[in-house]
C-alpha cells in the first residue's frame, strides 16, 4: 500500500500534523521509536488546556485520538533507510518491512548535548530545564543556578531574573566581557567563575573549592541536533542556530528536497510542547495543500539550499 504522508516521529509535532492530515482524509502512517525528547519530565507546562499534565498523558491522550481515524496506521519501530522521490518515497525499517508514501514528514526530535558536569544528567527534567516558561513558575520565586554551557547561558541567566534570584555559574565555558557582566549585573545575577565539581540533591551546586549552593532548580543551555539522521542522509539542507543544528526549512515547512517536509523542534527553535504542536498542524496543512496542487511542491526550493 502507497501511503499519501508517512510521519516519521510521533510525538507532539508529528501527531499534530497526522491530525491535520487525517482530517483531511488522507492514508498516513507514523513511524516512532518511542523515545519523546521530554520523557525525562513529570510535568509539561505552558501548553493550553495541559497545563500540568504529564507529558506522557498529553501523547498518550493524542495518539488515542488520532486511532479514532480509519486512514490512520501506526507502527513502532526505527527507520533503517530513505530513499526516493517526490510521489515516490520508500522507507526501510529496522525489522525489515518497507512502506511507500508521495509525501514524507521529518519529526523526529531533537538530541540535547549537556555540559560535563557530573550529576547532571541524573536531573534533566527533574530539577535541571532548558526552559523557563515551561518549568520557572513551579520554582517559586526560589534561587536559580544556571550552568553556564555557551553564549547563550548569560542570555539565559538575564531571562530568569524575572523568576528567580539568579547566580551564572561560568563554569569555564562562557566568557563574561565587561558589557554583559554590566547588564547581568543591574539585573541582580550573582557571577561564579569557580569551577563545578558536581551537582548533589535536588539542586545543590558543588564547587571544586569544598563550597556548596542549594538552589530551588537548575537551568543549562543544551546544544542540539536531530536525533535522526535521516535528514542529512535524504540531502536536507541542515543549518546552524545558536542553539544548534537543526534542519532547514520554509515558511511552508518544506526542506530542500521536493516532498520532503519538517517540523517541531528538528526544524524550528525555541522549543516546546505548545510551539511543536503549532508548527506540527502548519505542516500537516501544508503537506495537504501539496498534494492538492502538486505544482507548489517545487515552489522556493532553491533558496532552502545550503549555500
Amino acid at each position: 500500500m502507497k501511503h499519501d504522508v508517512i510521519v516519521i516521529g510521533g510525538s507532539y509535532a508529528g501527531m499534530a500534523a497526522a491530525l491535520q492530515l487525517l482530517r483531511a482524509r488522507k492514508t498516513v502512517l507514523v513511524i516512532d521509536g518511542g523515545q519523546r525528547r521530554n520523557r525525562f519530565a513529570s510535568h509539561s507546562h505552558g501548553f493550553l488546556s495541559q497545563d500540568g499534565v504529564n507529558p506522557g498523558e498529553i501523547a498518550k491522550t493524542a495518539r488515542s485520538q488520532l486511532e479514532r481515524y480509519p486512514t490512520l496506521a501506526w507502527i513502532e519501530d526505527q527507520i533503517s533507510g530513505l530513499s526516493g522521490e517526490v510521489d515516490s518515497f520508500s522507507i526501510t525499517t529496522a525489522t525489515g518491512e518497507t512502506h511507500q508514501a508521495r509525501r514524507i514528514l521529518l519529526a523526529t526530535g531533537v538530541a540535547d548535548q549537556l555540559p560535563a558536569v557530573k550529576g547532571l544528567a541524573e536531573r534533566w527534567g527533574q530539577s535541571v530545564f532548558h526552559c523557563p516558561y515551561c518549568h520557572g513558575y513551579e520554582l517559586d520565586q526560589g534561587p536559580v543556578g544556571i550552568i553556564g554551557a555557551s553564549p547563550l547561558s548569560t542570555h539565559q541567566a538575564e531571562l530568569l531574573t524575572e523568576w528567580g534570584k539568579v547566580t551564572l555559574f561560568s563554569n569555564g565555558a562562557v566568557t563574561v566581557d565587561d558589557l554583559t557582566r554590566g547588564r547581568l549585573e543591574q539585573r541582580g545575577v550573582e557571577i561564579e567563575e569557580t569551577l563545578i565539581d558536581r551537582i548533589e540533591g535536588t539542586a545543590e551546586v558543588v564547587l571544586i573549592d569544598g563550597r556548596t549552593q542549594r538552589f530551588a532548580g537548575l537551568f543549562t543551555a543544551t546544544r542540539t541536533s536531530p536525533a535522526s539522521p535521516l535528514a542529512e542522509a535524504l540531502g536536507c539542507a541542515l543549518e546552524e542556530t545558536p542553539m544548534g543544528i537543526q534542519v532547514r526549512t520554509d515558511a511552508e515547512c518544506k526542506t530542500s528536497i521536493s516532498g520532503v517536509f519538517a517540523c517541531g523542534d528538528v526544524a524550528r527553535a525555541p522549543h516546546s510542547v505548545s510551539l511543536a504542536v503549532g508548527n506540527g498542524a502548519m505542516a500537516g496543512a501544508q503537506i495537504h495543500r501539496s498534494l492538492v496542487w502538486p505544482d507548489t511542491i517545487q515552489l522556493d526550493q532553491a533558496s532552502l539550499k545550503s549555500p
